[in-house]
């Protein structure tokens, strides 16, 4: 099975931190396949970028040869997931939807920990859009940038693990998801302090993959996620001036 794992930046460093965390999960025979976009913003923290973002996954994906089985975006709150799912015939799982989805088999509420307060409203409507809110206690912001997370870790677990116990304590949360792909790796350290079971949603969607590919089950065909009309896209790609 051969599995791409897609960063929604374009920070080499944050693409290799994710396919460590994704091989790590993996199954024996499974290959983690990281792919970093050729364009776009070096992290994703605002709607333009994460627009920006999907359309460069999205090409990312459409030029890789190789056969694969599944593909995962790998970005928290981000959009095209539904997009990926026009495009191909093979399981595509967003990391924010794998991590919530796997957090309510774990306890009744949940809570998600991501970085910068202006991301918090764009996973709130991916929640919403996924049908996962209902239980989602709360969407904390740690207040570090992403790009952040891999220069200190000690101050990103501090800061992560300190909003994750407050999650428990204030907003009633019995499960905390990581929410940013750059966060992967980090799920250990943050159970230790706050003595839930936390989400790595790298994890998760690796995982859940796995299982929808070994099940033989992929995206429906029908009305939502068929595949775009044939017709002329003008200047596109586009030429670079």
């Amino acid at each position: 099975m051969r599995i791409l794992v897609v960063n929604v930046n374009t920070t080499p460093s944050i693409t290799e931190a994710i396919g460590r965390q994704a091989a790590a999960v993996a199954a024996p025979g499974t290959e983690i396949i990281p792919l970093t976009p050729s364009f776009g913003a070096e992290s994703v923290e605002g709607n333009y970028e994460s627009y920006l973002a999907a359309i460069a996954v999205m090409e990312a994906v459409r030029g890789y040869r190789e056969p694969f089985d599944a593909v995962i975006q790998a970005g928290y709150g981000e959009h095209g997931r539904e997009g990926l799912q026009e495009l191909l015939d093979v399981p595509v799982v967003d990391i924010t939807e794998a991590a919530a989805s796997t957090a309510q088999f774990l306890g009744r509420r949940y809570s998600v920990v991501t970085t910068l307060d202006r991301t918090v409203p764009l996973i709130e409507e991916r929640l919403a859009v996924a049908g996962l809110s209902a239980r989602c206690a709360s969407v904390r912001a740690s207040g570090l940038p992403v790009l952040a997370l891999e220069q200190d870790e000690r101050a990103a677990v501090a800061a992560v693990s300190e909003q994750a116990a407050r999650a428990v304590a204030e907003d009633r949360a019995e499960v905390i998801c990581l929410g940013c792909g750059g966060m992967a790796g980090l799920a250990e350290q943050v159970v230790e302090r706050t003595g839930v079971p936390v989400v790595d949603g790298v994890s998760a969607a690796v995982t859940t993959a796995e299982s929808l590919v070994r099940l033989g089950l992929s995206t429906s065909k029908v009305r939502t996620y068929a595949p775009p009309r044939p017709k002329r896209l003008v200047n596109w790609p586009p030429v670079a001036s």
